[in-house]
């Protein structure tokens, strides 16, 4: 029954990964497709988002199906729990990856509006983030996980920045003040990625360690702090 439980462990991680780099490449195209201004590549990214609907969907009954078959205990039931948190959390990824696609498609068929904020930063912290929370799952490596924690907080920041810019502009006479509405919309979705991001870490740190550290409550210190 061990022997058979971890096979099925391994088939549950492996299948992850395989959602985890279709959600990051997802992550990936949409964003070039907003700095590109290209509608095909934003098409692509949002015909692609029921590939990763049906690898979340299919992941979670693997993962139930090995609950209710072979009734993990400890470590082995808090890697499954995490796998169906972090699965869920990638394919909210790759629904946000569409919403930022959709901005991207709109914008190609508008004049280019110059905007005083720039998302390069934001879209490269994002991207970052994802990339970590995933090795970070591959090898357990706790300090990476927390490199994601600290990055999250730049995030939140320049998320503020953009909305304190965006106040202050729309008093102003924006021109095309409806393709500047979508440009602010893309910093709130880099954000929720950012957030959906955060969670993967912490669900790595609760694999690694046991410790739950979402509120930050328990008394939990990152290493080096």
């Amino acid at each position: 029954m061990s022997l058979l439980l971890r096979k099925e462990i391994e088939k549950a991680k492996k299948s992850l990964l395989i959602l985890g780099g279709a959600v990051e490449h997802q992550l990936n195209l949409s964003v070039q497709s907003l700095l590109d201004r290209d509608d095909k590549l934003a098409r692509r990214v949002i015909e692609n988002d029921s590939q990763i609907d049906k690898l979340e969907v299919d992941l979670e009954e693997e993962c139930l199906k090995i609950l209710a078959l072979y009734q993990p205990v400890a470590m082995d039931l808090r890697y499954i729990i995490s796998i169906i948190k972090i699965n869920s959390d990638l394919e909210r990824i790759g629904d946000l990856a569409v919403n930022i696609a959709e901005r991207a498609e709109f914008l190609s068929g508008h004049v280019r509006v110059k905007t005083p904020f720039d998302f390069t930063s934001m879209a490269d912290k994002v991207k970052a983030m994802l990339n970590k929370s995933l090795n970070a799952f591959v090898d357990m490596k706790v300090p990476l996980a927390c490199e994601v924690l600290e990055i999250e907080e730049q995030v939140d920041e320049l998320n503020r920045e953009v909305y304190r810019i965006a106040v202050d502009e729309m008093k102003k006479a924006v021109p095309e003040p409806e393709s500047f509405l979508q440009m602010i919309s893309v910093s709130r979705y880099c954000e929720r990625i950012a957030d959906h991001c955060t969670n993967i870490a912490e669900d790595v740190i609760y694999m690694a360690e046991g410790k739950i550290v979402r509120h930050k409550t328990d008394g939990f210190m990152p290493p080096g702090k």
